[in-house]
């Protein structure tokens, strides 16, 4: 959809052209949510972190969630050039870690560090690669390590959310035709080489029954809970965890430092299309949008509730919440997708007129979605599963999770029906959905630019070396 026509409005716009404007305005407003929870979500995450050094008996957690609340403040307010900088250099920063942490854990694996152990896959055997749903009371095994994976699926979730931020910047991107699929294409291979990768490593270096790994999780602090800590602890290697987790806060503040920044553009983009009030559209002379700076902002405030309340037990009710609104955009986007493949057929818009065309087609759209429904509907099943203690069965229904795991769903549906019945908007028709509307626009950008770099280069085809810069560097970072 990028490819064919970039929208300024990011994905939000496709829903409202090809599916419904009632689509369109729940997605804007269900992603607005989304980032206004995560922001101070992260921030709690930040005073998680902290405890490795400062014990909250010592220092107030507040304290600190308020230094890094002003901090990332500060930095969207003074503009988007200093924020692009600040965070370029963060994101290098991240990058050269998580290299690191593989190349670390690989030489763990193969017996390279200090008790010159050579794990390989041993803990797939003993205890086993994956781990029963040790709380549940009155299951077999086969049934518990379903539980499990399921458990840990929909936790997984949280941590690939974020994914769609390249249809956020369409709208701003030069020769969006070109840079867009390979966007695309490079998040899946840093997703597989950064996550995929770091945890297959991961599981050959810590085995799940670890006491330290039990010990540091039942702990609540999630830089002590960090498995690559624990491996790095138990490999003998005592420098590395303190170092690693000073690393985690920078990890943490980044993502709240981006979080609010994309918080801020999306009620700015919600104001200037009408779906939210005119006053978040105004700007100061850099461009920044600081009354929905503002109002975003003041939802950090929500991160002080880990100051009377356990973080840990703050921190999973945020992400509860960030999660089921994150599903819900996958969703619409999702439907965007199907609407408009169904569009160009009704339209005779044939795949060989495509920029690109995603590698599912219209059937990997609908798989996805049917699992995306899925998880949403049972991602809080675990909170209705009788738990085990001591010699006994209980079958307490853990209500404020449950309230925060499903909270996104009626909201959704009352934004979209809302919409409907106010507004009397309806569906859009395939044979009738505006395909071309701004795209005679963006096709004499895309030859003015490819004129502009021919003649920059002087028709010079890329080098070798460049050839092979962009296919490993740039590929990376």
């Amino acid at each position: 959809m990028a490819a064919w026509l970039p929208l300024a409005s990011g994905f939000t716009g496709y829903a409202h052209r090809f599916v419904d404007p009632a689509l369109g305005f729940s997605l804007g407003w269900t992603y607005w949510f989304k980032y206004i929870i995560v922001t101070p979500n992260n921030l709690t995450a930040t005073a998680l972190v902290i405890k490795y050094w400062v014990h909250p008996d010592k220092v107030n957690p507040g304290v600190f969630i308020a230094i890094f609340l002003v901090a990332i403040v500060l930095i969207n307010y003074f503009g988007v050039k200093f924020f692009g900088e600040f965070e370029f250099w963060l994101s290098s920063v991240k990058v050269t870690v998580i290299l690191g942490l593989i190349l670390l854990s690989l030489i763990l694996a193969c017996g390279g560090g200090p008790d010159h152990d050579p794990k390989g896959f041993r803990y797939w055997h003993n205890p086993g690669a994956f781990k029963p749903y040790a709380d549940v009371h009155g299951v077999s095994i086969p049934a518990a390590r379903f539980i499990a994976f399921w458990s840990c699926l929909t936790t997984a979730v949280f941590a690939y959310l974020g994914m769609e931020l390249v249809g956020v910047t369409v709208g701003e991107a030069q020769n969006p035709r070109k840079v867009i699929p390979r966007a695309i294409k490079l998040t899946f291979y840093r997703i597989l080489l950064f996550y995929v990768v770091l945890v297959f490593l991961l599981g050959m270096i810590l085995p799940y029954n670890d006491p330290d790994l039990i010990e540091a999780t039942g702990a609540g602090t999630s830089a002590a809970a960090s498995p690559f800590v624990v491996a790095i602890q138990i490999s003998g290697i005592k420098v590395l965890p303190a170092l690693l987790n000073a690393c985690i806060l920078v990890f943490v503040f980044s993502a709240a430092n981006s979080d609010l920044y994309i918080a801020s553009r999306t009620l700015y983009g919600l104001a200037v299309e009408g779906n939210a009030p005119k006053i978040f559209a105004r700007t100061d002379r850099r461009g920044v949008p600081i009354y929905a700076l503002g109002l975003s902002s003041l939802f950090c405030l929500l991160a002080f509730l880990s100051v009377d309340t356990s973080s840990m037990t703050v921190f999973k009710y945020f992400v509860n919440l960030v999660t089921i609104f994150g599903l819900l955009t996958w969703i619409s986007i999702l439907v965007s997708h199907i609407y408009f493949v169904r569009a160009r057929r009704a339209q005779n818009v044939p795949d060989s007129a495509m920029a690109f065309v995603s590698p599912g087609g219209i059937w990997g759209s609908y798989i996805s979605l049917f699992f995306c429904c899925l998880i949403a509907i049972f991602k809080g099943f675990n909170y209705f599963l009788p738990k085990y203690t001591g010699s006994s069965a209980y079958g307490k229904w853990d209500y404020k999770n449950f309230i925060t795991a499903y909270l996104g769903i009626p909201l959704y549906l009352i934004m979209i029906f809302g919409y409907k019945f106010i507004m009397k908007s309806e569906g859009v028709r395939p044979e009738t959905a505006d395909l071309y509307s701004g795209k005679a626009r963006i096709d004499e950008e895309e030859l003015e630019y490819l004129a502009a770099e021919k003649a920059k280069h002087g028709g010079k085809e890329e080098t070798k070396w460049g050839r092979i810069y962009r296919r490993t560097i740039g590929t990376i970072f």
